[in-house]
């Protein structure tokens, strides 16, 4: 069991009601910090998400020598430096728990003329970069550590890269953000050829500041030496924390909860088409334009049925595994998961944990090499979990408490904080008992 913090004790609420506005969104947040600090110009920041995950990102820049402002009520101001502007770190860049900030800032700070190292929390230092470091050698940079450099801790020294092309392994947001901003600092062009469609906020941002990212189906090019401008950001709710809302809604017997202001890009937003096809009941009403598209979302209690995920919409929802999942133990027929064996290299093993936890609760849950076999609908019934230090397993079984029967006692429940500050006490403003 983790330790720490005493557990969490969380029983069944009879109904779920209310408005939730969710953090803003964890990627776009670490996005809109690092690609504004490498632009030039100041740039306001609104709304973004500061877990724990994006407070590593925002302490490693200033580290790095960029100025941030905190004037309150979620505000940031980011006063952008240049890629030629960031200076060497005086100690280590610690980058906690979050994969998003070492995997992106390895590819800025393989093109800068400096020495560097990068490190993480336990769970992070056991966590791939192979598929960083590799192709961010082949652009020409130096970088060390762990089994081969694969590993972190990892030094950097940093210098002059060239383009290279290069067919990515598999379909990861993260290694195409690293190698696009690699390659904007690399001589010649870069072009990346994808497996599948990923996450594209970085895409997007680059765009917003003037740097032109060519997109031919799955091929994308970036020219390198581009400037790059800083622009003002509203982020929007994150899908991703949203998600455990949406299911919430859709398990419990009474519930109709309506979600404001989230981001629902398509190549992030996986999980609206699944719940849609389980058949939830689900509004979905978009408000304002932008280069991000946002919603109010309303959810209430549903009759589900079972579905199949896999193949290219697997990066889409990543993220989102565990607590659909969990949604699949109360519908109807049998719901496999396949295609995601990229959850076993997350803040934990996701298809482990997962499996475990929700078989605890009662659950009927085959584990697969690459995802799972939920067999439903099935009661549940409340046991002692733990969160295994994984945020997104925390509350995915918080999530299923609210329809548990008894008490659940969960472990560990204070890693939420890595994304969602407050997610427990919105938990208790909808309805949920717990201690």
């Amino acid at each position: 069991m983790s330790t720490g913090a005493p557990p969490t004790r969380l029983r069944p609420p009879a109904r779920l009601r209310g408005e939730l506005r969710v953090p803003g969104d964890k990627s776009i947040s670490h996005r809109a910090l690092l690609l504004n600090s490498i632009a030039t110009g100041a740039a306001r920041i609104t709304g973004a998400g500061l877990g724990a995950d994006c407070r590593s990102t925002l302490r490693n820049l200033r580290q790095l020598g960029v100025k941030i402002d905190e004037p309150g009520d979620g505000k940031l101001v980011v006063h952008g430096r240049g890629l030629a502007g960031l200076r060497e770190a005086e100690d280590t860049l610690d980058c906690g728990n979050s994969g998003t900030t070492m995997r992106l800032l390895l590819g800025v700070l393989a093109g800068l003329p400096f020495s560097s190292t990068v490190t993480g929390d336990k769970s992070l230092r056991g966590r791939p970069m192979g598929r960083i470091t590799d192709p961010l050698r082949q652009m020409g940079a130096r970088i060390s550590g762990r089994n081969d450099g694969r590993k972190a801790p990892l030094a950097v020294e940093g210098g002059e890269l060239h383009g290279i092309e290069y067919k990515m392994p598999v379909a990861s947001a993260q290694l195409k953000s690293s190698l696009l901003l690699a390659g904007l600092a690399a001589k010649g062009r870069t072009v990346l050829h994808q497996t599948a469609v990923s996450r594209d906020h970085t895409e997007l941002m680059l765009a917003a500041q003037g740097v032109a990212v060519q997109s031919d189906g799955l091929t994308l090019t970036i020219e390198g030496g581009q400037p790059a401008s800083a622009v003002d950001i509203d982020v929007p709710g994150d899908v991703s924390s949203a998600a455990f809302w949406m299911i919430a809604a859709a398990i419990h017997p009474d519930a109709d909860l309506t979600l404001r202001n989230v981001g629902i890009n398509p190549t992030r937003a996986g999980v609206l088409a699944v719940l849609r096809r389980m058949r939830a009941d689900i509004q979905i009403e978009e408000i304002g334009g932008g280069p991000e598209p946002v919603a109010d979302i309303r959810i209430r209690s549903s009759q589900l049925c079972a579905t199949r995920i896999g193949g290219t919409e697997i990066p889409t929802l990543i993220d989102e595994l565990p607590a659909l999942a969990l949604a699949a133990t109360q519908a109807e027929g049998a719901t496999e998961v396949r295609d995601a064996a990229e959850l076993r290299v997350k803040e934990s093993d996701r298809i482990a944990v997962t499996a475990t936890g929700l078989r605890h609760l009662g659950a009927d849950i085959q584990e697969l090499d690459d995802g799972f076999i939920i067999n439903g609908p099935t009661p549940l019934v409340g046991a002692a979990v733990d969160g295994h230090d994984d945020h997104r397993l925390a509350m995915s079984l918080g999530v299923g408490s609210l329809i548990a029967t008894g008490e659940t006692v969960l472990h560990g429940a204070d890693c939420v904080d890595v994304s969602y500050p407050g997610f427990w006490e919105q938990l208790a403003r909808i309805g949920s008992q717990h201690d």
